[in-house]
């Protein structure tokens, strides 16, 4: 693998414990050892799916081979991000959805929680933002903080058509060219490789912006371990080898048609079994605050792969469960009161943590008070540790469904195998649900509803379809 030794790889390894979803510790509410069985072949045919369709880009599984085949792309993606390091003070991020969700869940994860705060001489890269909206508001904001003439853009597209990515282009264009900037000196596209609307704006530019390809196999959702996110982490001094390197290491450990012995498989079986019982409420609740975005992250590559109204044989099935994010502890005091008491249509999923950046001890004080006394001398770590382990429990002894995932610390390489580890889930979880896993049909009527009502050309029919529809009612307003 070329990165670092066994022994530290082995060390870092992040792995799953499903006691809590088991009949032995949760009595009938729980999974039993038979139902596992029964779907052992269902496992393995998914399994089989996956292995045998890796790479294929016309079935956008090109995402499987990112960790193994883009030592030239990082090679270049490094010495970019050095020159972005030198010359710019800001780099923005255009972008939605996966575009988005990803670099920003890295830079959360990887960078101080206060990096933009941090004085220059303590940053590793430029003030990092990333626009993944079209609220004025916020593009107001982004404006009155940056100096656009020294600021790097990386508008991530890869058809050049994604409406709310050009919009912010086409307001940030009209700035640099008002003031005077050669726009290609200050952005880097992110798209295909020969097609698209960006493809066409870098030749009115005179072809000189830089531009990284995002893979035709790829899809959005799937692209943070591409120049979608390698890019970013790679300006933000983010170890994007690390992350490659824990992607496949992940995949290693995804590499036998086992649920006792392939973690992904074996997360994959139980929210197919749970999804099928009528548990169709899929918390992820990280006890890490730089894993809060992990949630937000997750929750698009669940929800947009797993929510499909038909299977491949045409069969109305309406697949999938919904993902909520949350964040612990903060969250122990604003949801977990329905997750313990309320219906039994949850799985939790914690994402723990073995050891923090820093412990942070807790002072002696207040011993007069035992409520407060009795935390002097243990640390924060040991608190936020032990609130995880005691949410668990107490949600198993409810009989509430719930699986830990832990990672021996957050670092590049722990986060890869993390984010793999979930794509993989995923595709798995699919392949076993029998829909097509990498699509979003629901996604695009959306879109040319936007479309016709913007008068995109060549959307008259469905403008005149809406058009068409009843007059709102007032008595329905109040």
């Amino acid at each position: 693998m070329g990165y670092k030794t066994r022994e530290w790889r082995n060390s870092m390894r992040v792995t799953v414990d499903y006691n809590n979803m088991m009949a032995k510790f949760l009595g009938e509410k729980g999974i039993k050892d038979s139902q596992l069985k029964d779907i052992k072949g269902k496992a393995e045919q998914a399994f089989n799916y996956v292995a045998e369709n890796r790479g294929r880009d016309d079935l956008y599984m090109g995402w499987t081979e990112l960790p193994y085949n883009q030592d030239e792309i990082v090679a270049d993606i490094l010495a970019t991000a050095k020159e972005v390091r030198k010359k710019f003070k800001y780099f923005v991020v255009l972008g939605i959805g996966g575009s988005a969700l990803g670099p920003i869940m890295v830079y959360n994860a990887l960078c101080h929680l206060h990096y933009n705060e941090l004085p220059a001489s303590k940053r590793k890269g430029p003030k990092f933002y990333v626009e993944d909206n079209v609220d004025p508001v916020r593009m107001a904001a982004l404006l009155d903080i940056i100096e656009p003439d020294k600021t790097c853009f990386n508008v991530i597209s890869k058809s050049g058509a994604t409406s709310e990515t050009m919009t912010q282009y086409l307001i940030i264009a009209d700035i640099l060219k008002n003031a005077g900037v050669n726009i290609a000196d200050n952005v880097i596209f992110t798209t295909d490789a020969a097609r698209g609307n960006l493809i066409k704006i870098d030749k009115a530019l005179g072809g000189n912006v830089k531009k990284y390809v995002l893979p035709d196999g790829v899809g959005g959702r799937f692209s943070e371990l591409c120049p979608v996110g390698l890019l970013p982490a790679a300006v933000l001094g983010i170890d994007i080898k690390g992350l490659l390197a824990g992607a496949a290491y992940m995949d290693s450990l995804c590499s036998k048609p086992s649920i006792s012995k392939n973690p992904a498989l074996a997360t994959a079986a139980l929210q197919y079994i749970t999804m099928n019982e009528g548990k169709n409420i899929h918390v992820l609740m990280p006890y890490s605050d730089n894993l809060k975005l992990m949630a937000d992250w997750y929750c698009q590559l669940w929800a947009e792969s797993l929510g499909k109204a038909k299977d491949y044989d045409g069969n109305l099935v309406n697949a999938g469960s919904t993902p909520v994010k949350s964040l612990g502890v903060t969250d122990q005091h604003s949801q977990v009161q329905l997750y313990i008491e309320g219906p039994y249509d949850k799985v939790i999923t914690f994402i723990s943590v073995a050891k923090y950046g820093c412990e942070m001890p807790i002072p002696h004080g207040c011993e007069d008070i035992p409520d407060v006394g009795f935390l002097g001398g243990h640390t924060m770590q040991e608190l936020i540790q032990a609130e995880n382990k005691a949410t668990a429990y107490a949600l198993m002894k409810a009989g509430r469904m719930n699986y830990t995932i832990t990672l021996p610390e957050v670092n590049a390489f722990t986060l890869g195998q993390l984010m793999f580890l979930f794509e993989m889930q995923t595709a798995y979880a699919g392949a076993m649900l029998n829909i097509n896993t990498f699509n979003q049909p629901g996604v695009e009527n959306g879109k040319i509803a936007t479309f016709a009502l913007l008068g995109k050309k060549g959307y008259e029919g469905p403008k005149a379809e809406m058009d068409a529809a009843p007059e709102l009612d007032d008595k329905y307003i109040v």
